[in-house]
């Protein structure tokens, strides 16, 4: 039995998405830039796209730009709107749990003269409104603040930090990092004062290499790489029209039943972290139920190594995670900034394993891996004591 529960690192492809993404690429392969008919059939697709997710987010359809992911989205967001913004002031603010693609642009942007306030976090993963309060100033440009934590799950108060930062100063721009918040949630970024948005097909069943950037359209931006000015000379470059096709099926399969799917997958969560709690000495990380992500489970199990219990499970054909997946392509050098931040002690963050679903999950897969931990810990333990 094949279980898969690594679905914040990526997605499979709905076969639907596969089939339109396989068609735009040998049948409809123009170029959206000619103006011949395969030029014309390929920019329908791309229409057809941003008419899609300006409805599922209610905003205009020239609002959204299309990158090659959440990476790019996060990058663009901050660099391009750092620099446009320069003269306003040259204070940012984020938080200490951000995904790499914050962080490290934060980092960057530190080293271009622009100085960043980092939100500590509580036990859960979640930001105080009243820090964020403190820390907006005078000359403060942008906040960064991600809707859904990709370790543990947290969620965290974007409606109401929108609100405060507007109350505040009306023209500090705000950006969300919703790559595993879209799909799972329904988000509105004007009504809940979000300027930026930006969101990775890979995580919602669609294809990699494809996401986007809703920026509003009174967000002063600039572009950060240059060529022959397609989308509004913001993103030059042929667009990658089969994964904007795809992109978009995906989108809106996903938003098709989106609370039933929710609310199975909250229902799954609650059923596998039982299970996980019939383990002795396992902890889990962050909040558990409708206050955090219906599809994140964080574990830390106590006496054994995140990586050898990640090749015991993948042995048995169960694919987790020891992290994220964007972090996990180097050596580590101490905890991930996420488990840092809840302040999770040495051993148990090296002891920590995610377990992220998606809409495919089924139970039945869960108590198959439910009854491989079940069999394998005591064992691994002993191992570990002996070593």
């Amino acid at each position: 039995m094949e279980v898969y529960l690594d679905n914040s690192a990526t997605t499979r492809a709905f076969p639907e998405v596969a089939e339109l993404v396989t068609k735009v690429m040998c049948e409809d392969y123009g170029n959206p830039s000619s103006l011949h008919l395969k030029g014309v059939q390929a920019e329908r697709y791309i229409r057809y796209a941003k008419e899609t997710l300006a409805r599922l987010l209610k905003v205009s359809e020239k609002e959204i730009c299309f990158t090659s992911g959440g990476t790019e989205s996060d990058n663009l967001a901050l660099i391009g709107c750092a620099m446009a913004n320069r003269r306003a002031g040259g204070h940012l603010i984020t938080t200490r749990i951000e995904h790499p693609a914050i962080l490290q642009t934060m980092r960057y942007l530190e080293s271009q003269g622009f100085s960043v306030t980092y939100l500590p976090v509580d036990h859960n993963g979640q930001i105080s409104l009243e820090d964020l309060r403190r820390s907006i100033r005078r000359d403060t440009i942008l906040v960064s603040i991600m809707h859904t934590n990709n370790e543990i799950g947290a969620l965290q108060p974007i409606e109401e930090a929108g609100k405060l930062i507007k109350s505040i100063k009306p023209d500090v721009l705000f950006h969300v990092d919703a790559v595993q918040g879209f799909g799972k949630a329904r988000i509105y970024p004007k009504k809940m004062g979000i300027d930026l948005l930006s969101v990775s097909g890979h995580k919602i069943h669609g294809p990699k290499g494809i996401g986007f950037l809703y920026v509003g359209e009174r967000v002063k931006i600039h572009n950060i790489s240059y060529g022959g000015g397609q989308q509004k000379n913001l993103r030059s470059g042929t667009e990658n029209v089969p994964g904007i096709a795809g992109l978009a099926k995906a989108a809106e399969m996903m938003y098709a039943h989106l609370e039933e799917d929710v609310d199975r997958l909250y229902e799954l969560k609650e059923y596998f972290i039982d299970g996980l709690k019939q383990i002795s000495d396992i902890y889990i990380n962050g909040l558990t139920g409708r206050d955090s992500a219906p599809h994140i489970i964080s574990a830390s199990i106590r006496g054994v190594r995140s990586e050898v219990l990640l090749h015991a499970l993948e042995d048995k054909g169960i694919y987790v995670s020891a992290g994220s997946a964007c972090a996990s392509n180097k050596p580590q050098t101490g905890a991930s900034a996420t488990l840092n931040g809840i302040g999770l002690d040495k051993d148990l963050a090296g002891s920590t394993i995610r377990f992220s679903m998606s809409v495919e999950t089924t139970k039945e897969e869960l108590d198959y891996t439910l009854k491989a931990m079940y069999d394998m810990i005591p064992m691994l333990r002993k191992y570990t004591r002996k070593a």
